[in-house]
C-alpha cells in the first residue's frame, strides 16, 4: 500500500498518479477525511483517558464523601463516553485501513500513459518469424492429431476452459518446467522454493490480490484458504513480519506452481485451444532487494526471462506496459512469444517492480546497517515463464508439414532424447 505520509503531505501527487491510471482521484480526499476523523477520535479518547487517570488519583486523596461520590459518578460517565468513542475510533480505523488497501500503486514517471492494453509500447522484437512452406496449423489441431492434447475429456472432467495433456504433451510441459527451473537456479542464481498452493487471506492482502482483485480468486468454502493465482503470492510473503539484514539482500527465489484464476472471459473469445484457461502452470521469479537497486534488478529480471525465450529459439518481443495495464506494479514489462498457428503474440511473462507497495502490506522490512531503524524493502517478480502459452509457441513454431513437432534442442535432454513428437 501507499505511505500515508506521502498521501497527507503530497495529496496532489497521489491524485495525479491515480488519474494516470484511470482511477478516481476522489479516493484520496475520502481517505484523508476518514484519516482526519480517525485521528481526531484518537486524540479525544487519549485526552479523556488522561483526564480519567488524573481524576482517579485525586479521588484517592479526597476525604469529603459527597465530593468523592460526585467525582466517581462523573468518571463513570466519562468511562462510558470513552467506551463509545473507542468503538467509533475502531470503526474509523477499520474503514481507513480498508480504503488504504484499495488504493492502487502509483505509476513510475517513465511509464507511458494509456487507457487500454493497446497503448502498451513495443520496446523491441527479437528473432525472425519463421517462413513456412505450408500453412501453419493452430496448436489445437496439432495437439489433437498427435493425441497429446485432449480437450473433450478435459471438458468432461471439469467443464469449459480445461484440457488434458497426454503422452509427449504432458512430458513436454514437464520438460519445460524442469528446464526453466534449472536455468534460473543454476545460471541465474535463484533459490528454488516449493510453496503451498493454498494461502490465507492475509497473504493475498500482502501482494495486493485482496481486496481489489478478490473476484478473480478461487476461495475454499468454509475455510480461510484460497487457491493461489500465482507463486508470487506465497513466495513474496515468505518473510512477512520479519526484519532482514542488509547483508541478506538481494534474495532471489524461483518457484513452480499450478495457478488458478477465476478471470471473467468474454463469451466466444479464445474458446479454442489452451491460451485462456482457469488453471495453468507457471515458473515464477521473485526478488527482495534494497530500494536503491530495484530498477537495476528489474533490468536483470527481464533479462533472466528473456534468456528462456532466446534459448527456445522462438521469436519474441518486449513491451513496456502503459498506466492502464500495470496491475499493482509501479513499472511493468511483458514478454510475448509469436505463435504462427493462431497468428498472435502471446504474453508469457510480466516482469514488475512494486517498490514498497507490497512490503508495506506484508510488513517486509530490512535493516540498512546494524542497529539502524528498519525500512521497507522493494519486491519484484516475473514469470520465467508461464505455461501453457509457451507450449503453444513451441508446438506452433516447431511444427512440420506432416504435422509432427520438432523438440527444441534445449529440451531434448528433459525429453529422454526425443527429437520429434510424431
Amino acid at each position: 500500500m501507499l505511505d500515508i505520509k506521502l498521501i497527507r503531505e503530497y495529496p496532489e501527487v497521489v491524485r495525479a498518479g491515480l488519474r494516470r491510471r484511470g482511477d478516481d482521484p476522489a479516493q484520496v480526499d475520502a481517505l484523508l477525511a476518514v484519516d482526519e476523523h480517525r485521528r481526531a477520535l484518537i486524540k479525544t479518547v487519549e485526552a479523556f483517558k488522561a483526564e480519567r487517570n488524573t481524576v482517579s488519583k485525586e479521588i484517592s486523596k479526597l476525604r469529603d464523601p459527597v465530593e468523592r461520590e460526585a467525582k466517581i459518578a462523573a468518571m463513570r460517565e466519562l468511562g462510558d463516553r470513552i467506551t463509545e468513542l473507542d468503538r467509533h475510533a475502531d470503526e474509523a480505523e477499520a474503514e481507513f485501513n480498508l480504503m488504504l488497501l484499495w488504493l492502487p500503486n502509483l505509476p513510475h514517471p517513465d511509464v507511458p500513459d494509456g487507457t487500454t492494453e493497446h497503448d502498451n509500447v513495443v520496446v523491441r522484437s527479437e528473432g525472425q518469424l519463421r517462413e513456412f512452406t505450408f500453412t501453419p496449423k493452430p496448436h489445437w489441431e496439432l495437439g489433437e492429431a498427435l493425441d497429446i492434447i485432449d480437450f473433450e475429456r478435459g471438458v468432461k472432467l471439469s467443464g469449459s476452459r480445461f484440457f488434458v495433456l497426454k503422452g509427449a504433451g504432458a512430458r513436454l510441459q514437464r520438460a519445460l518446467i524442469s528446464w526453466m527451473l534449472d536455468v534460473h537456479t543454476l545460471q541465474h542464481g535463484y533459490r528454488e522454493i516449493a510453496p503451498p498452493y493454498l494461502v490465507k487471506a492475509e497473504v493475498l492482502v500482502g501482494t495486493g490480490n485482496l481486496p481489489r482483485f478478490g473476484e478473480n480468486l478461487f476461495k475454499i468454502e468454509g475455510a480461510d484458504l484460497t487457491l493461489i493465482p500465482t507463486a508470487e503470492v506465497p513466495v513474496t510473503n515468505l518473510y512477512r513480519d520479519e526484519i532482514l539484514e542488509a547483508s541478506q539482500l538481494p534474495i532471489y527465489h524461483v518457484a513452480y506452481t499450478p495457478c488458478w484464476r477465476n478471470e471473467q472471459m468474454s463469451a466466444g473469445r479464445d474458446v479454442r485451444g489452451i491460451k485462456r484457461v482457469y488453471q495453468f502452470d507457471k515458473v515464477e521469479m521473485v526478488k527482495f532487494v534494497t530500494p536503491e537497486t530495484s530498477y537495476a534488478e528489474l533490468t536483470t529480471l527481464i533479462d533472466n526471462a528473456e534468456d528462456i525465450c532466446r534459448a527456445l529459439g522462438v521469436p519474441y518481443r518486449l513491451l513496456r506496459l502503459c498506466t492502464a495495464d500495470l496491475g499493482t506494479a509501479t513499472m511493468k514489462y511483458d514478454l510475448e512469444l509469436w505463435a504462427p498457428g493462431v497468428q498472435e503474440w502471446l504474453e508469457v511473462s510480466s516482469c514488475s517492480n512494486f517498490e514498497s507497495y507490497q512490503s508495506r502490506r506484508a510488513n517486509l522490512r530490512y535493516r540498512p546497517e546494524p542497529g539502524a531503524k528498519p525500512e521497507f524493502l522493494h519486491t519484484l517478480n516475473g514469470s520465467g515463464l508461464a505455461l501453457p502459452r509457451v507450449m503453444i509457441a513451441v508446438i506452433e513454431n516447431y511444427q512440420q508439414a506432416d504435422g509432427s513437432i520438432v523438440v527444441p534442442e534445449v529440451l531434448r535432454p528433459y525429453m529422454g532424447g526425443t527429437e520429434v513428437i510424431c
